[in-house]
């Protein structure tokens, strides 16, 4: 058993996957941890070397190697479900929860976030604001297949954590649940 979470960046993957992979005694993984671990660059060094393209490639080889481990919680980057047949291979291969947010709280959290992330360095608060919308409209065709979505908007983490639980309860009524 493998749970994606995916969604846009800022959305909570990473804060809410290491909770919940707690909570149900699993590993947890970072998508774009691994990456930087493995090439000894940050992610906003790794955009400004390489480029966005090479990065997409590189999360989905990390994604590959990610098939093969059971009981896991992956926090998936903001792009990965929609490069090449991601999100399908995700579904196939687990189950995937979507993270969402509306436009105005993602904006907020970047804005404010202590994270460099490369696709929306140095914008100002207009360009931000058009960048989200934008993406977010495209991305939504993909992070919309998910089996799961929870809206995430004025959750806590715990209480994210405990309506993924209980999304996956329903899911899986048939086993002894989560």
């Amino acid at each position: 058993m493998r749970i994606f979470l995916i969604g846009f960046m800022g959305s909570g993957k990473s804060t809410i996957g290491h909770h919940l992979a707690r909570q149900l005694g699993w590993d947890f993984v970072d998508t774009d941890n691994i990456i930087a671990v493995q090439t000894g660059l940050s992610i906003p060094e790794i955009f400004t070397r390489h480029g966005e393209t090479w990065f997409r490639e590189k999360e989905r080889e990390i994604l590959l190697s990610l098939l093969s481990k059971d009981n896991i919680v992956i926090a998936t980057g903001g792009g990965m479900p929609c490069f090449a047949d991601n999100m399908e291979m995700m579904n196939r291969a687990g189950i995937t929860v979507y993270l969402r947010l509306p436009p105005e709280i993602i904006i907020e959290r970047l804005r404010h976030g202590h994270i460099d992330r490369p696709l929306v360095r140095n914008k100002n608060p207009e360009e931000l604001k058009k960048f989200v919308e934008e993406t977010l409209k495209k991305r939504e065709v993909y992070y919309n297949k998910a089996k799961i979505t929870i809206d995430s908007r004025n959750q806590s983490v715990e209480s994210a954590t405990r309506l993924i639980k209980d999304a996956l309860d329903v899911l899986f009524s048939d086993n002894a649940g989560f």
